[in-house]
């Protein structure tokens, strides 16, 4: 058993900050995103920005549809340039807008981690019922990945 004499504090430190961003919910998307900015820009830290075009709500034709797919993506791509601006604007120095297909959650563990290489993630919580509850995909990605994560309300 750890006792009081059995540790001592020891500073924590981040190099490199990921957010991801629900494009269908805008409320989580930018509390997380206002305490992501407040911390790349307190600690001068790179911020990597996700957003993830979910192939699997798509019914069979529309995922079929090189239009319809197109307009997704360039609906995802302006939003994720907006946050980006924002974050510049905001005072972070730097600012990578990160893009993927697929389950959100496969995505950011298997393709944008490995990738991008945060020590630090984070993500925002939904309001259900006017309850606050932890999503799917902010539960799969605290549970599994090896990155520190901060869910923030």
């Amino acid at each position: 058993m750890l006792t009081e004499d059995d540790f001592d504090a020891e500073e924590m430190s981040y190099s490199r900050l990921l957010l991801a961003v629900d494009d269908d919910d805008d409320e989580s998307s930018r509390k997380a995103f206002n305490y992501a900015c407040t911390l790349a820009r307190t600690f001068d830290l790179p911020l990597g920005i996700v957003s993830v075009m979910e192939t699997g709500d798509m019914n069979i034709y529309q995922s079929l549809s090189p239009d319809i797919i197109k307009s997704r993506r360039d609906d995802i791509s302006h939003d994720l340039n907006t946050y980006v601006s924002k974050a510049k604007a905001f005072g972070v120095k730097e600012v990578t807008p990160l893009i993927g297909e697929g389950k959100p959650e496969r995505v950011i563990l298997e393709e944008i981690i490995p990738d991008f290489k945060p020590d630090l993630i984070l993500l925002g919580s939904h309001r259900r019922r006017g309850n606050l509850r932890i999503g799917h995909v902010a539960s799969t990605i605290m549970r599994e990945s090896k990155v520190s994560t901060i869910i923030v309300k």
